[in-house]
């Protein structure tokens, strides 16, 4: 959440302004109680007592009040004054007395979820190798489209997408995931996030439970709890999500997200039966299925395991990918593979908010994927990343004196370490963060269930890079 270089007392710091900068715009409006405040350490990625400080302080300074045997609430405040300089302030309307009750409620949710915009460092899961990115023939592909073809995407085009690039992805998924879908069933979006939130506005009313993976990733959490659905977390084993507990619990839910690929972020990949109970239970109950394939394209077993929609699933699957993780989050491009029923509220649903995605960056990716270049790229970084995830794993091993000894794997793009629950492991992220490496702690991720460890970005580091990194986290191991 905060700058990852930060030394404790700067992320005291920072945790304090955030809160009191939320208290004053009105995003935590008065009278609305404070999370717990291990939760709220949990999401922020702080330890506990950096919580409590910034607390005790907001407390001492009129901004927060406690209330015995009942948590902590934001204080009635008049007004918030804002503005700078020598001169008097003029008095401004917080936030909670312009917005509406749905717009707070997507302001304070977005709140508890900042993604990452700094450098990347070292560990930092999610970061392809973007030096490896082929811009050279990108910029030849730019440079050789048509002038006809320019003027025609300088204008409005599809909502959908533009139609050589959703033929494009059809073919694509037929072999590299196995899904059969006509180019029509193709909406493109602005990454994964754009896609989940049009799920969450088209198939989810305010009140309707949905099922996710617990540990399970917050970007799609606080995506669903802006849009006023109720997020029940339902616990993960070694075959994904625990849909039978989840259906016995939640009778009614209406929709699971899940990764089964390669889940997000243990690592875990959904055997066959367990992905036919996910979609009898879709079946059963006539609820939707969202499959976010995360990091799908990073299979490097001479086996690769399908797409979860590539199974006969009666239309209850909606396939969500993005090119975020294979060619980089810059291109903010991303698809849903629709059922033929849904595609025309869902292209609406994407005009009314964002009328369309750049056409001259989806005319050249149409031809970067056509003309076979996507795929000796992802050949070219697949083996790369196994490569770089050997090294991580040696690199580990040696500066830890073996204390940390990681399994090797055949997806994804980073690895995770489970520890015992009882560890605290935003500690040792802090410690890490000030030593200039980025680790991010399996607790941040889970909403009920009890896990800790941390997670080893590799993909985005060349050797050297995570060497030293594994050597300035040695010491804090030993």
């Amino acid at each position: 959440m905060a700058n990852q270089r930060a030394v404790p007392g700067q992320l005291r710091q920072q945790v304090y302004l955030r809160l009191r900068e939320s208290i004053e715009t009105g995003v935590l409006a008065p009278d609305s109680r404070l999370p717990a405040s291990r939760e709220h350490a949990r999401v922020l990625g702080v330890s506990r007592n950096t919580v409590l400080w910034a607390v005790e302080r907001l407390q001492s300074e009129g901004y927060l009040v406690g209330r015995v045997g009942d948590g902590t609430y934001v204080a009635q405040r008049r007004v918030a004054l804002r503005g700078g300089g020598g001169g008097a302030r003029a008095p401004q309307l917080a936030a909670h007395q312009l917005l509406s009750q749905r717009g707070r409620l997507i302001a304070e949710a977005g709140s508890r979820w900042i993604p990452a915009s700094s450098d990347a460092l070292p560990f930092r899961i999610g970061r392809p190798a973007l030096e490896e990115f082929p811009f050279a023939l990108w910029q030849r592909l730019e440079r050789q489209t048509p002038t006809a073809t320019r003027v025609a995407n300088a204008g409005y085009t599809e909502a959908a997408g533009h139609p050589p690039l959703r033929a494009a992805i059809a073919q694509w998924l037929l072999v590299s995931r196995g899904i059969r879908c006509d180019p029509g069933q193709v909406l493109i979006t602005a990454g994964s996030q754009q896609a989940l939130d049009l799920v969450a506005r088209l198939l989810l009313d305010v009140g309707d439970e949905v099922l996710v993976e617990d540990p399970g990733y917050h970007g799609i959490r606080a995506n669903l709890v802006a849009q006023g659905a109720l997020v029940r977390s339902v616990p993960v084993d070694d075959q994904g999500l625990c849909i039978a507990q989840g259906a016995a619990l939640y009778p009614k839910a209406k929709l699971a997200v899940v990764t089964p690929t390669h889940q997000f972020p243990l690592g875990v990949s959904m055997g066959l039966a367990r992905r036919a109970a996910l979609i009898s239970w879709a079946q059963a109950n006539r609820a939707w299925i969202v499959e976010d394939d995360y990091d799908g394209e990073f299979q490097y077993g001479a086996q690769r395991i399908p797409a979860l929609c590539s199974m006969a699933h009666d239309a209850r699957v909606l396939h969500v990918g993005t090119f975020s993780k294979t060619l980089g989050a810059g291109l903010r491009l991303g698809f849903i593979v629709l059922p033929d029923a849904l595609v025309d509220a869902f292209t609406q649903g994407r005009a009314l908010s964002d009328r369309q995605s750049p056409a001259a960056v989806q005319e050249v990716l149409a031809r970067f994927i056509a003309d076979g270049y996507l795929l000796r790229h992802l050949r070219r970084m697949r083996e790369l990343y196994r490569e770089r995830q050997a090294a991580l794993i040696d690199s580990l091993a040696r500066a830890s004196h073996g204390a940390i000894q990681l399994a090797p794997s055949l997806q994804g793009m980073h690895l995770a370490w489970e520890v015992d629950a009882q560890i605290h492991d935003t500690e040792l992220s802090q410690r890490a963060h000030a030593a200039g490496v980025q680790l991010a702690p399996i607790s941040r991720y889970c909403m009920e269930a009890r896990r800790s460890g941390w997670l080893f970005g590799y993909a985005g580091y060349d050797a050297t890079a995570l060497d030293r990194a594994a050597r300035a986290l040695g010491p804090l191991l030993r």
